[in-house]
């Protein structure tokens, strides 16, 4: 069984702030990788970005939101950043600062 973690109190915070719609987007998306496992959720749901870096994907009435995270053993989601997108394109400081965050991760 698939578990889904937030790195640290910041990222609780920036997935607070995000729209209702999109929160429960998130804890859907959430519960069909705990339900199913990771391996059997794809696009649109998830998408592979770069350097073990993965997004989850959540559109709402109030717009974009994606949530970075990485894999962890055994069998962990971890999550490192949560942001609006506000760009088609998603911007090189939010995925930087996903890769910094991760390098946290045990």
């Amino acid at each position: 069984m698939w578990k889904i973690e937030l790195l640290e109190d910041e990222v609780l915070r920036e997935l607070n702030a995000l729209p209702a719609d999109q929160q429960a987007k998130f804890a859907r998306i959430a519960d069909i990788i705990q339900d199913h496992g990771l391996e059997n959720v794809r696009e649109p749901y998830v998408k592979h970005l770069e350097r073990g870096l993965w997004e989850i994907r959540m559109k709402g009435r109030d717009g974009i939101s994606r949530a970075f995270y990485v894999i962890a053993s055994p069998r962990r989601v971890v999550v490192v950043r949560i942001f609006r997108k506000k760009t088609q394109k998603t911007p090189r400081r939010e995925i930087m600062l996903a890769l910094e965050r991760a390098k946290e991760i045990k």
